[in-house]
């Protein structure tokens, strides 16, 4: 696998970028997808309202990363941000938060926040190693209002 950085790109993620970051979610282990809110309609309507806080990355042409970012004018969150396995360890990741943070604190954000399946033990080691600190102190809890988003 040719690693070379010189051809990494790391840009504001834009609807036509949709397919192949789908493909990337889908084939990631640990990544959870709902039927509309991670359908093509559903992350057009979610880069729309937030224009700058979601990146995509490329080596050459190929798609290899995603982070997507969003925020309520108090506190960004972060969704589906991976990496294709065969360009971990190289600070894709680590570049793709980077972009997220700088993009919030131009926004006025001060704080961020995400969720991790708890048996997603790369995904949680990874956020642990960028700072992400795991809260004890709250309950994650949420209601479907549409229960066709499966």
């Amino acid at each position: 696998m040719n690693k070379n950085l010189d051809t990494l790109t790391i840009s504001i993620m834009k609807i036509s970028d949709y397919e192949e970051a789908y493909k990337l979610w889908n084939n990631t282990e640990g990544m959870g997808l709902r039927s509309l809110d991670d359908s093509r309609e559903g992350i057009d309507k979610f880069l729309k309202r937030n224009p700058t806080t979601n990146f995509v990355c490329r080596v050459k042409n190929e798609l290899v990363g995603v982070i997507l970012c969003g925020h309520d004018g108090r506190r960004g969150y972060i969704y589906h941000a991976v990496v294709d396995a065969k360009y971990r360890k190289i600070g894709i990741g680590n570049n793709l938060v980077n972009r997220v943070i700088s993009s919030l604190e131009e926004e006025g954000i001060k704080k961020v926040a995400l969720v991790v399946y708890s048996n997603n033990n790369e995904g949680n080691k990874f956020w642990n190693n960028l700072g992400f600190l795991k809260r004890d102190d709250l309950f994650y809890r949420n209601k479907v209002i549409d229960i066709n988003n499966i």
